[in-house]
């Protein structure tokens, strides 16, 4: 009984030891190197924890379901990444509509994954609820229709309106998360270009193009184009978007 009581005390000192020693040589490194140290051992922890799931479907929350996919190379690594559009399954939110009948107003949101070496995911964003419901109110016309597509390496969100034109976003992967870097939008009457709106984040730069001869019945688009530079912002990011609805600049 004395040597097992003798055993499990030399092993606790020994692990009290070593974390002693690692904790001893951790406050000798520089401020810098510290965190650098710190940062890597998390990054290596989020990747074990991360590399439990190896498909997309691992990464839908509790209480949504898959509205729709797309896959892509987003980090120009070769390999195909993978975004879901997910959407809520609130049963308070399925309301019923006048005309419409039952209409399931749950918002939806988008995760994106980044595909790793041995075909598993890690999670660079996941943003639950940024996109309305496809059955909210549109007015006279029908509600904008959403489409997320991947491009050279780019991330983008568009919001299709029929005759009254579109607008998009243009996201790049950055800082394992996605920065706005464009935002472009046309605003039309039917097939007639009004003006047209196109913003580059990285440079500051707004273009503006307006139709000279949008009042003129059967003339030609005829642009008047105009620039100007855009107040200095904090990066927009993916993952902090509440509301692309609320989105102005």
């Amino acid at each position: 009984m004395k040597n097992l009581f003798f055993s499990i005390s030399v092993a606790a000192s020994l692990l009290l030891f070593e974390g002693c020693k690692k904790e001893t040589e951790q406050s000798k490194l520089p401020p810098a190197a510290k965190n650098e140290a710190l940062s890597v051992e998390k990054a290596l922890d989020d990747h074990v924890k991360s590399g439990e799931k190896k498909s997309p479907s691992d990464f839908v929350p509790k209480g949504f379901v898959v509205f729709d996919t797309i896959e892509g190379d987003l980090n120009n690594d070769g390999r195909k990444d993978y975004v879901m559009i997910i959407k809520g399954t609130e049963k308070d939110k399925i309301i019923t509509h006048e005309y419409l009948g039952k209409l399931d107003r749950n918002r939806r949101g988008i995760i994106v994954l980044i595909k790793t070496e041995d075909n598993s995911y890690v999670k660079a964003v996941e943003n639950k609820s940024c996109f309305s419901s496809e059955n909210e109110d549109g007015g006279v016309y029908y509600v904008p229709e959403l489409e997320v597509s991947i491009e050279k390496n780019n991330l983008y969100v568009n919001y299709m309106h029929g005759r009254y034109g579109y607008w998009a976003y243009t996201f790049k992967y950055r800082n394992n998360d996605f920065q706005l870097i464009g935002y472009d939008y046309s605003y039309n009457r039917g097939p007639i270009v009004l003006s047209e709106t196109s913003i580059n984040f990285l440079t500051g730069k707004k273009q503006f193009k307006d139709n000279i001869n949008k009042d003129v019945e059967d003339a030609d688009e005829v642009f008047k184009e105009t620039w100007s530079t855009i107040d200095h912002q904090k990066p927009i990011l993916l993952s902090e978007i509440k509301d692309f609805d609320k989105l102005e600049f």
